[in-house]
């Protein structure tokens, strides 16, 4: 299966209206820094939380991870069950890299660990 990907580069900055992000970290990435507004699953519970995205539907959603390996997984899954998705490759390093705005879960500056 082809899995669609996006280069950081290639995301609109702001994020356009209607794009949601899932970010499929673990929850202690999760708290350290993520994208404001982005909804967190992380990849192990993906299976059993997708009646959770069907408020997405039919919104494109841009699936982040660390680095892109596992929201690649998760975005192929997604893909074949008919959601509109896309895998950001570099994930959240990438994101950090490209100083784009990320907000933490502690009273530490945000950052992807």
């Amino acid at each position: 299966m082809n899995i669609p990907t996006v280069n950081i580069d290639a995301v609109p900055d702001p994020l356009p209206e209607g794009l949601t992000v899932l970010d499929v970290r673990e929850p202690e990435e999760w708290v350290a820094g993520h994208i404001d507004g982005a909804l967190h699953i992380p990849l192990g519970e993906l299976p059993e939380r997708v009646p959770e995205l069907a408020v997405l539907e039919p919104v494109q959603t841009l699936v982040v991870c660390k680095v892109g390996g596992r929201s690649a997984q998760a975005t192929a899954y997604l893909a074949q069950s008919g959601y509109e998705v896309v895998n950001l490759a570099g994930g959240m390093l990438d994101w950090q890299a490209a100083g784009r705005p990320m907000v933490s879960e502690t009273d530490q500056a945000p950052y992807v660990g």
